[in-house]
């Protein structure tokens, strides 16, 4: 059932009716128990908060709306009368293009809001705002510099509240990852991802969710660029509960090791261009090559987030075949509107469920 791109010219169409089949003797039982999970009027501020048949869950429901849509080419007006308000404290390609085009495909109104246009906390209270908007919108969207923003925003709304990214964690990212790390390898249990760069939001959104999906966890940081200690003391308890790997490192070589993925992301984030030239430093010999590659696994792959930099994947393995970077970021529309139609929507899958 994999859609991998080593096999490019193989039938989408043969794909998912081989999933058909297959899910509908297998996972039925499983399909009837996430059948009966229910998101609606939640908000999703960290995965953290999400059980393991959750995340499941929304992943299901993104990979039936990529099916019915752009393969089906149905016209599902699951939105149709609701809006979203998009509040955008730093600026996005992916983010802001996903869920503009993913809410407006669905029949909803995306509303853009930058910091020229909404000032949180300055001209107008997080409280404040959090209450005005609820009565104009159906959710609310926000990429802010503080994960104590959202939390605020949700304390106050009587609507859902989405984390688009904040310093603490990347929710939406990750979800599109593992989709995409789905459709490719066909299943997620006991996959080993790896990742090699900075201990940052995204790390912390693969850590809150790697172990819920089966997937072994490893990480080489360099030293004073470790993850969250909260956040790494949680993976260490959820990959104890569920059974998986969790391993930190500094060294690439040895996180890579026997890996199926290999996942990077920017060295010098917004908000750090001050720190540009002492992180390019201190990241020397963290770039993803085919060397790092090689004492990965034979189907190794590759993620990024993007915007990619040259010193983080050389173009070797940016622009090769192991790479799956443009289907990962084509996949931030299609989960960002499974998770909107879970929260807004009771919503079920037409497609059998995905293999986990």
């Amino acid at each position: 059932m994999s859609l991998r791109l080593f096999s490019a010219k193989s039938s989408l169409s043969r794909c998912f009716k081989s999933l058909h089949s297959c899910s509908a003797r297998a996972f039925g039982a499983g399909a009837a128990c996430l059948g009966s999970v229910n998101l609606k009027g939640r908000s999703c501020l960290t995965l953290k908060d999400f059980s393991s048949d959750e995340i499941k869950k929304l992943l299901w429901v993104s990979g039936d709306l990529k099916h019915r849509i752009k393969h089906e080419k149905q016209y599902l007006p699951l939105l149709h009368g609701k809006s979203i308000a998009m509040i955008f404290e730093k600026r996005s390609t992916r983010t802001r293009m996903s869920t503009e085009t993913g809410f407006t495909l669905l029949g909803g109104h995306p509303c853009f809001l930058t910091s020229q246009d909404i000032h949180l906390g300055v001209n107008e209270s997080c409280t404040d705002t959090a209450r005005v908007l609820s009565g104009f919108c159906d959710v609310v969207l926000a990429r802010v510099n503080s994960h104590s923003t959202l939390e605020e925003l949700d304390r106050e709304a009587s609507i859902p509240i989405i984390n688009g990214l904040s310093d603490l964690y990347h929710p939406i990212q990750i979800l599109a990852d593992f989709l995409t790390l789905q459709e490719h390898y066909g299943s997620l249990n006991g996959l080993t991802v790896s990742w090699i760069g900075d201990g940052n939001n995204v790390l912390h959104s693969f850590m809150m969710t790697a172990a819920k999906l089966g997937v072994h966890l490893k990480a080489a940081t360099p030293k004073g660029y470790e993850p969250d200690k909260s956040v790494t003391e949680e993976a260490h308890r959820l990959a104890k509960q569920h059974g998986t790997q969790f391993i930190l490192t500094s060294d690439p070589m040895e996180a890579a090791r026997d890996s199926n993925v290999l996942v990077t992301d920017t060295w010098v984030g917004m908000g750090q261009e001050e720190e540009k030239k002492k992180r390019l430093k201190d990241f020397h010999g963290y770039q993803i090559s085919m060397q790092t590659g090689s004492v990965a696994k034979s189907d190794w792959t590759f993620l990024h987030c993007l915007p990619r930099k040259m010193e983080e994947v050389d173009d070797q393995v940016f622009y090769s075949s192991r790479s799956l970077v443009f289907s990962e970021a084509e996949n931030r529309k299609w989960t960002i509107m499974g998770l909107v139609v879970s929260l807004l929507t009771d919503y079920t899958p037409q497609i059998p469920m995905l293999k986990f």
